[in-house]
């Protein structure tokens, strides 16, 4: 990669996350209950109850995925130009996770580490669409600064972060890093909220975040809701048009907002017919989102595209779009 002027634009966009390999299973509810899983939600497990599950899992697809890697790679499929930047070890799935950024065309700056294990999601979903995960983060929470290179962000027109790495002070620094390197390149930066359950843990470090650093932010309504406290999604809207130039709220089957100033744009969900799994749909609309603004779309436009994208990705598992998503998109362009 030529990287001699620092301003010069190379990606579209560059992400920073916890890089995991997604090993993908369809199971019953009999197998939660057996394994004592809370259905729908996000859990962290030690490297022994990893191995343990993987082995009770029937055989399921793998794949590279975290949040973030998943955005990154639903950009690069409509044609836009992604980065991403990540921690694996030398090990199986850190090849897996390689050959698949490769693959998918995404450019892949990463950390290594020879002690610790690449992470996996253990993703059971059941027959109602909903999925439950099981991860064991390994090497990817401990991405440092270090690992992030000053050349990618600078080059890069946005850079995205997930919340789900805000967890080690290893990654704290890397992302504060990012960003700084981002903001003083003259370019954008992007946050994920992930879960309420990131939200609640770092809710006065995010707030500080998008006073600080932070452009747009992609989150649903209970993330949002969470961050501010309320159970009122216009208080929640009302706060977060004051710390950030563009929010974009998804509300499940009830479509999207965005927010842009006070301004209140409703975008309608796209009709689904049978939804198979719902693994990713967050990541894939934030692609969509992207890509637009990349091709310096109207936010409204931006998040059409995003809504087409994750109707899409929740028709098959996992979380890829299966057929060419140019040809889903190409009437919004």
């Amino acid at each position: 990669m030529s990287q001699n002027k620092e301003n010069e634009q190379l990606f579209d966009v560059v992400g920073v996350g916890n890089a995991i390999v997604d090993v993908i299973a369809e199971v019953e509810d009999a197998f939660i209950e057996k394994q004592n899983l809370v259905k729908g939600s996000m859990s962290l497990v030690s490297a022994e109850r990893s191995a343990e599950l993987y082995a009770e899992m029937p055989t399921g697809t793998e794949m590279p995925g975290g949040s973030a890697a998943n955005t990154m790679v639903g950009v690069a499929q409509l044609g836009g130009s992604a980065a991403y930047i990540g921690k694996i070890s030398e090990d199986y799935l850190g090849q897996v996770f390689r050959e698949g950024m490769s693959k998918a065309e995404v450019s892949f700056s990463f950390g290594i580490d020879k002690d610790l294990p690449t992470a996996r999601c253990l993703i059971q979903v059941t027959p109602d669409a909903q999925r439950t995960m099981n991860t064991f983060l390994g090497v990817s929470a401990y991405l440092s600064s270090e690992d992030v290179s000053q050349e990618l962000v600078a080059s890069s027109e946005l850079l995205y972060c997930e919340g789900y790495l805000w967890d080690t002070d290893d990654s704290k620094e890397a992302i504060r890093k990012a960003m700084k390197i981002s903001k003083s390149s003259n370019r954008k930066v992007a946050l994920a909220l992930s879960d309420t359950f990131c939200v609640e843990r770092h809710r006065e470090d995010w707030l500080e975040l998008l006073k600080e650093f932070v452009d747009y932010i992609f989150c649903n309504e209970k993330e949002i809701c969470a961050l501010y406290m309320t159970e009122d999604l216009g208080e929640a809207i009302e706060k977060v048009s004051k710390n950030v130039d563009v929010a974009f709220i998804t509300l499940g089957s009830r479509g999207s907002l965005v927010v842009e100033d006070s301004k209140i744009i409703e975008i309608e969900a796209v009709p689904v017919k049978g939804v198979v799994d719902s693994t990713g749909a967050g990541d894939i609309f934030a692609s969509g989102v992207i890509f637009g603004m990349s091709r310096k779309l109207p936010f409204k436009k931006c998040a059409e595209m995003g809504s087409l994208m994750a109707s899409e990705v929740i028709t098959s598992l996992g979380p890829r779009i299966e057929n060419d998503p140019k040809e889903l998109v190409e009437h919004l362009l």
